[in-house]
């Protein structure tokens, strides 16, 4: 009986912080709207599946690789809730707790309503570049090269479609270190050294 009152009792906790985090993002939203930074339209990301790595040697040519220049800061790091501009594209994100695989949803922002949650944000601010480099079997590595503080650090992200393509792959030995497990890769994290 007392597992079970412990159970419910776990549910009832993670309803609430879910509650909690749809209640920040409309009211986001509702202050964006209220100051005339319309939200875009957009659509959802239900699920992020993939794996990290501590890149210790770049690879050569990265300049024949497409490149975007980002910037993201976070309004909340438990649950995460984060904002983006990716090159000319506003977006804000809630991404649940996980390391592997956790659910995130992304919606898109104007770049009025970017800069105006921007002065609202936790901790410092996320400056990196993004290589997109093609790998087989349709997959892309994303390979980001952290710039100001986090100057020193490159980490690269392989997304999957399923849990069965993460939990089969090889990576190419330059990827370095797995770090996927590792909470001090979460750029959440990073945002507060």
């Amino acid at each position: 009986l007392l597992k079970a009152h412990v159970g419910l009792a776990l549910k009832a906790s993670s309803l609430i912080l879910h509650i909690n985090t749809v209640y920040i993002l409309c009211k986001l939203y509702y202050d964006c709207f209220k100051h005339g930074t319309i939200i875009q339209t957009g659509g959802w990301k239900l699920m992020e599946i993939e794996r990290k790595y501590l890149v210790p040697i770049l690879p050569d040519n990265l300049e024949e690789y497409p490149c975007r220049v980002i910037e993201q800061g976070y309004l909340n790091t438990e649950p995460v809730i984060r904002i983006r501009r990716d090159n000319d594209k506003y977006e804000i994100t809630y991404k649940s707790k996980g390391s592997m695989a956790r659910q995130e949803y992304n919606l898109p922002l104007t770049r009025e309503a970017y800069y105006h949650l921007l002065p609202k944000i936790d901790g410092h601010l996320i400056q990196k570049k993004r290589y997109m480099i093609p790998l087989s079997g349709g997959l892309t590595a994303e390979l980001d090269i952290f710039e100001g503080r986090l100057a020193h650090l490159v980490l690269l992200e392989v997304e999957f479609p399923t849990e069965e393509d993460v939990n089969t792959f090889i990576p190419p030995a330059w990827f370095g270190e797995d770090v996927t497990f590792s909470g001090k890769f979460h750029n959440s994290y990073l945002s507060t050294l």
